[in-house]
């Protein structure tokens, strides 16, 4: 991804989740993943697609169950 693309992404994603904390890293290697962070926290990664002249961009985000809090009650519905 060029940093053309990496603004336009980021820019994207903070009005999307309305957080101008997320930032897009370039990858330090050509070939390596994009990371995506919120603050110094690292969410997950940016893949950037071309299939018959479209683009499109895939974000993945990995939740980890220890990182999960506590099990909480579900609400009935």
């Amino acid at each position: 991804m060029n940093p053309n693309e990496i603004a336009r992404v980021e820019t994207y994603l903070r009005q999307t989740f309305a957080n101008q904390r997320i930032a897009i890293d370039p990858p330090a290697k050509r070939g390596a993943p994009v990371e995506v962070r919120i603050g110094e926290e690292f969410i997950g990664v940016l893949h950037r697609d071309e299939d018959e002249g479209e683009v499109s961009y895939a974000f993945h985000m990995t939740i980890l169950e220890e990182d999960l809090p506590a099990t909480t009650p579900v609400r009935k519905r």
